[in-house]
């Protein structure tokens, strides 16, 4: 699986300097949760609210930014054939930073959060009802843990695991 990140905007490299490393690890954690390969490309940007926002508004009709977005190139249901590309995940740094600093965690562990989120959309899945949302943060949980980071979904200090 090729992954492509790109830096979009500059501050990502002093907030966290290890940015494209974690990024690629988060990917490749939630790549591994799919039942057999789903294409062999994934780009991946890491960008600032404005562009985030953006691309909310001409994508969803939503005038904010939001913390990632994830563009599936495949159409409906249908995952992408071998060889195709699964889609783009955008990563907004200054949300993603607000957010880590409320809930307690590094920008490391929340961008690896953020990624596996965006990828595991790429892959089919969603948090539309409250069953699939389960399903959702539990491979979340699970990718994050294959990485060492800690259950996202627990208060900040917990030493248990969800």
């Amino acid at each position: 699986m090729e992954i492509g990140i790109t830096i979009r905007h500059t501050a990502w490299r002093t907030a966290l300097p290890e940015a494209r490393r974690v990024t690629r690890k988060a990917a490749l954690a939630a790549l591994a949760l799919a039942s057999e390969p789903p294409a062999n490309e994934l780009a991946i940007v890491l960008a600032d609210d404005a562009l985030v926002r953006a691309l909310n508004k001409d994508y969803r009709g939503i005038d904010k930014a939001t913390n990632v977005l994830a563009f599936r190139y495949a159409d409906g249901e249908t995952a992408p054939a071998p060889g195709e590309a699964l889609g783009d995940v955008v990563v907004a740094l200054e949300t993603a930073r607000r957010e880590a600093e409320t809930a307690g965690r590094s920008l490391h562990e929340h961008l690896s959060h953020l990624v596996i989120h965006g990828v595991l959309h790429l892959l089919g899945y969603d948090h539309a009802n409250d069953p699939d949302a389960e399903t959702m943060e539990n491979l979340e949980i699970q990718a994050l843990a294959g990485i060492g980071i800690t259950n996202p979904y627990m208060p900040a200090g917990a030493m248990t695991k969800k």
